[in-house]
């Protein structure tokens, strides 16, 4: 029995290694990984964090299914906007019925790449990626991008929990953020469960 505990302990740790070295999207078959309950990273911390006012033009890129797209819908309310960018249109699809189900009119669903957003300069009022960057083969660009399409003043939310195989730490996040001219404002939660501001 401890053989195989050691063997199975191993598996993982060179199947984290792996994912960390060639990051990748979840797939949508693996969908429970983004539907179960997110400790330290809460929706109630994100808003803190990200502190959205109705009539705001907020972009959640990689949402899942949706497990923070209902509530960022709800904050800007009716008069404003939740634009939803995900690679994977099974994610769109799965995030958008319930959206349908709550009865909500402010979101817009995108298939795309965060390394080459699909809208205009200077167009959104706040970024959201939640445990998403470290998925993206090239941050750097994504975080340019993100740059690029804040208006002056916007703000980026980057949420990360350790022991997701593509966690970004807070101290590689504020590097990565101010090389695409992103300031870093504050972590919200310890280092191992947070929600970061970064501002354009």
């Amino acid at each position: 029995m401890r053989k195989l505990l050691l063997a199975t302990a191993a598996a993982l740790v060179v199947a984290a290694l792996w994912w960390r070295r060639n990051p990748s999207a979840c797939p949508y078959s693996q969908r429970f990984w983004v539907q179960a309950p997110h400790p330290l990273i809460t929706r109630e911390r994100l808003r803190a964090t990200l502190a959205p006012a109705p009539g705001e033009r907020i972009l959640e890129i990689g949402p899942g299914t949706g497990y923070y797209t209902l509530d960022l819908a709800e904050w800007v309310g009716p008069e404003g906007t939740l634009e939803i960018l995900d690679l994977q249109r099974e994610m769109l699809d799965h995030a958008m019925g319930r959206v349908g189900k709550r009865g909500l009119a402010n979101v817009t669903p995108t298939q795309g790449d965060a390394q080459a957003l699909p809208f205009d300069d200077a167009s959104i009022d706040a970024v959201v990626l939640t445990t998403v960057l470290g998925e993206i083969p090239d941050q750097g660009a994504a975080l340019r991008e993100i740059s690029r399409v804040l208006r002056p003043g916007g703000r980026l939310i980057v949420g990360e929990l350790f022991g997701d195989p593509h966690y970004t730490s807070p101290g590689a996040l504020r590097d990565r953020g101010e090389a695409a001219g992103l300031r870093f404002e504050r972590r919200n939660g310890p280092p191992f469960g947070y929600f970061a501001r970064l501002a354009a």
